[in-house]
This record gives C-alpha cells, structure tokens and sequence, in this order.
C-alpha cells in the first residue's frame, strides 16, 4: 500500500469517526434517521465543503462519493447500533478515529489554500482549521449544542498549534512537504490523543473568568 492509499484509508476511517460522533451527539434531540444522516454527512464533508466554496473550487467529494456514502452508512450504523457505539470502548475508540481525521484534515485544507497562494500567510491556517472542524460546528449550530469553539475541551487548540508549526517547517524544509505533513499530523494526533486519554482541558489562563454584572 502506498501513502496515497495509506492517506486515503485515514481520511475515509475519519470520516467513519465524524459521521457516528456526530449522530451520537444528536441522538439526545430525539431526531428521526433522516436528521441523523443529515447530521452525519454535514459533520463528515462540512468542513471540506466550506474550504473548497471558500477558494472556489469544485467540491471535493463531487468527484469521489465515497466520501458521502460512507457518512450515510455510518450515520445508519450509528443510528441503530447507538448502543453498543456508546459502550465506552467503542465511543472512545471514535473519538481517537476523529483525532487522526482532524490532524490529517487541518494539514490537507492548508495544503490546498497553499496551492492556489490564497490569503497567505493567514489563509492556509483558517482554511485548515474550516477543514477540520468546519463540519463539527456546522452540527452544533444546527443541533443547537455548545460549539467545540465555546468547549474548555482541549480540541482545535492541538490542530492551530500543529498547522502553523507545518507551515513553519515547510519554510525551512521545502524539499520535505510530505514528511513534515506526516510528522505534524502524527504530532497534533498525539497531542489530541493524550487531550482524550486524560481529558485535558484549555488552561485557566487562556479562558474568560466569569463576573457578574456591575450595576454602577
């Protein structure tokens, strides 16, 4: 198996782990199975969606539906196999599939904002961040849920760090874009990992402290 096929199978477990967290997530609205495969397609190509709109493009699964068909059958495997997906085994096993979906994701959406020299240097990270957590967001918008953004969880603050280290590196080494994409994707999957294993959360210091409203 080559890399391309190695990224490929990453990228379809990825959207295998967005699909089903994010039916998962809903299934306490008390929604109907065409609401969870809707959920499950917009959070699996959300993301990727909103990138390639944003550059212009066309759309990346309109060329490889494998990417919509896997999210609409995970959606119905999550759907009717809620249960045994929400053993913790199981949940948690999801949970690190998305950690490598959105380490791969943040890399590739930078990629493709890189190649087409859109709104650098800013763009290339927005754009990786949109990719990867762009479907997430879309969900809890439309599921009226907290957004990861809003969340103390310890979840896009590992993909900001691993993207701008990538586009540090591929400054320096431009000759070796392919290693330094696997090594940042394999250590923003790391980070996010152990963020899982011992459910860390954003430091005290970089949240907002609650007060109460002064009536002077």
């Amino acid at each position: 198996m080559n890399n391309l096929d190695i990224y490929y199978t990453l990228g379809m477990l990825g959207t295998v782990a967005f699909a089903v967290t994010a039916v998962l997530a809903v299934l306490p609205k008390q929604i109907d199975l065409f609401g969870a495969i809707v959920m499950g397609i917009v959070t699996a190509v959300g993301g990727g969606t909103i990138r390639d709109m944003i550059l212009g493009v066309p759309v990346f699964w309109a060329s490889d539906l494998n990417y919509i068909w896997v999210a609409i059958v995970s959606s119905i495997v999550a759907f009717y196999g809620n249960q045994l997906m929400s053993r913790k085994y199981i949940y948690s096993l999801m949970l690190y599939l998305d950690g490598i979906g959105v380490a791969m994701f943040v890399i590739q959406g930078a990629d493709k904002a890189l190649a087409l020299d859109f709104a650098l240097p800013v763009g290339p990270v927005l754009l990786g961040l949109i990719t990867a957590i762009g479907g997430g967001i879309t969900r809890d918008v439309l599921a009226g849920n907290t957004t990861l953004l809003l969340k103390k969880e310890l979840y896009a603050l590992p993909l900001t760090f691993g993207v701008i280290l990538y586009l540090i590196l591929i400054q320096v080494l431009p000759e070796k874009v392919k290693l330094m994409g696997t090594l940042c994707a394999t250590l923003t999957f790391f980070i996010r990992a152990a963020a899982i294993y011992w459910k860390l959360h954003v430091p005290k210091w970089m949240l907002t402290q609650k007060r109460g409203i002064s009536s002077n």
